[in-house]
């Protein structure tokens, strides 16, 4: 009710302020000031809360608007190499999202193929040419070019990274508490047999969601079993392949879990060529909430990683980390976002099944 006050008396046309955003976000004007200016000691969910707020009034925050100019004047560089089509599709669309409410200028290039010196030599041209970098996986992860980019003093925002590097800012999930709690979620459905699909091994993320993985097996008492662990590389190919070899065993997983929603679409694909029915059969899960979870059937139970919302949120960091540059100071954000289980229609008690002679 006190939103909607709010909004009738607002002059048709008036500015959105710091107030209207407090109001929806149900909070107080002092803590939507410090989310936007990147204050440590916010909860994540609060910060969620007031981000959504932002976006949803269109807020264009006083980091930008105290300056304008400088927001346009602010060209920041998105550089992606990802064979997720639908991943890349999210961090895309969130970051012109960003950069369009900001008025940054976004410059977006791609970079596959590049090996460790066409990196540098890459690096350090870009650094010459743009006001702050958004590093996605696994360049987020590319020693060589933070290394080019914080010795240039080029703020740096990595989405999406296994773990924390302290030399730049970051907005990620906790892959490993992620992963963990979707297996979890098998155990409790009754699986015992639970492949896994990695993911590729150039990116931290991969790692601890493996480690995820073996931890929940390790509470629960079940022995991890290495025939079912295929190496997968974030590819539909690569999830075609692993699930062949993992569907051939002589005792079959009764469910997949697969690093990202690609190969988990690639695993139903091949659970349908062997007449087998998803999820009676074999039970399915994917990571990240890609538009492959819901173009597929069934659609995919998964892990929702808010790619898009990150990407925007690193531009308003980057946009902070731009201003302090130029006040000559230096602040590092770790921004660790909300996960969600998402469940669909992909998983299901395991049945009995005969073991293959």
């Amino acid at each position: 009710m006190k939103n909607t006050v709010r909004k009738s008396v607002r002059r048709k046309g008036a500015a959105i302020t710091i107030d209207d955003v407090a109001v929806l976000a149900k909070v107080s004007p002092m803590t939507v000031s410090r989310v936007m200016n990147g204050h440590s000691k916010v909860r994540d969910a609060t910060r969620e809360r007031v981000m959504e707020a932002v976006r949803e009034l269109g807020y264009i925050p006083n980091l930008a608007a105290s300056s304008l100019a400088a927001a346009q004047d602010a060209r920041i560089a998105l550089i992606y190499t990802n064979p997720s089509g639908g991943y890349l599709r999210e961090l895309l669309l969130g970051a012109l999202r960003g950069a369009a409410r900001t008025a940054a200028q976004l410059v977006i290039d791609n970079w596959d193929e590049l090996d460790v010196g066409a990196e540098r030599v890459a690096a350090r041209a870009l650094a010459n040419s743009v006001a702050g970098v958004i590093l996605p996986p696994p360049l987020c992860e590319s020693k060589v070019v933070i290394e080019e980019l914080v010795n240039a003093g080029v703020p740096v925002v990595a989405i999406a990274a296994g773990r924390f590097n302290h030399d730049i800012s970051s907005v990620r999930i906790d892959d490993f508490i992620a992963s963990k709690e979707v297996t979890e979620h098998l155990l409790r459905m009754g699986h015992k047999r639970i492949a896994f699909i990695k993911g590729h091994p150039n990116q931290t993320a991969s790692t601890r969601r493996y480690e995820g993985y073996q931890a929940a097996l390790k509470d629960a008492g079940i022995p991890l079993d290495p025939a079912l662990v295929q190496q997968g590389y974030f590819t539909y190919r690569s999830g075609l392949d692993t699930v062949e070899r993992l569907l051939s065993l002589r005792q079959p997983p009764t469910a997949i879990f697969a690093s990202n929603d690609d190969m988990a679409a690639a695993a139903i694909s091949v659970a349908h060529r062997r007449g087998l029915d998803v999820p009676r059969d074999l039970s399915i899960m994917g990571f990240d909430d890609t538009s492959a979870a819901t173009t597929v059937w069934p659609e995919l139970s998964t892990v929702r990683q808010p790619i898009a919302s990150m990407a925007d949120s690193a531009i308003d960091i980057l946009l902070r980390s731009i201003r302090r540059k130029d006040n000559d100071t230096k602040v590092v954000v770790d921004h660790v976002v909300a996960h969600q289980l998402i469940k669909r229609d992909s998983v299901a008690p395991p049945v009995a099944r005969k073991t293959r002679g």
